[in-house]
């Protein structure tokens, strides 16, 4: 097992899969989804919020991981449920993507930089990317301590530069900032 995998096994043991949130970028502009579903992809999905909303919708979904805790007790909240969400162990990093392609992909606080070509060449043509994780522009200490796995400024809308931008937010440190969407940005962008 990688050293990863281990951190992430044991940051789910006690995974509570009901109060599972749903990204902000996903959860707020849901109404820009195909009307029709489709496949939808919750990429390194943790706990799955994002695949048990997109799922409760009409989406065939794939939520993956690389944690089987987490995977294994999404498989057992999903029968419980009478949700039809398919479980993938994967740690994308080391194996890449698969050649599957989806309607929608959906990523939270995430973020590989050499991922994002595999992750728009599983998008099908039309499909809608909604991104959203952890920037360097900050007003509080939220989220991961090393830079390398925040966004500098402007950087999710250059490794989206092949897609149409549908919508672009990174509040950064401007106005009041205990107000609005901070510490993170975030993108809807489509696949011409």
């Amino acid at each position: 097992m990688s050293v990863k995998k281990d951190k992430w096994d044991q940051a789910y043991q006690q995974a509570d899969f009901s109060s599972a949130k749903v990204a902000t970028v996903l959860s707020d502009n849901a109404y820009l989804l195909p009307l029709s579903g489709g496949d939808a992809l919750d990429l390194a999905c943790g706990r799955a919020g994002n695949a048990q909303f997109l799922e409760k919708i009409g989406f065939a979904v794939d939520a993956i991981d690389i944690s089987s805790v987490v995977l294994e007790g999404l498989a057992r909240y999903s029968l419980d449920n009478d949700l039809k969400i398919k479980t993938i162990l994967c740690d994308v990093e080391t194996n890449g993507m698969s050649e599957k392609k989806y309607d929608v992909i959906v990523v939270s606080y995430f973020l590989n930089r050499e991922l994002f070509p595999q992750i728009i060449d599983s998008l099908k043509p039309g499909g809608l990317l909604f991104y959203q994780t952890w920037s360097q522009l900050k007003v509080t200490d939220a989220g991961p301590g090393n830079p390398d796995f925040r966004l500098k400024a402007g950087e999710l809308l250059a490794l989206c530069d092949s897609l149409k931008i549908v919508l672009y937010r990174e509040n950064g440190v401007l106005g009041k900032a205990d107000a609005g969407l901070r510490n993170e940005a975030l993108i809807i962008a489509q696949k011409p």
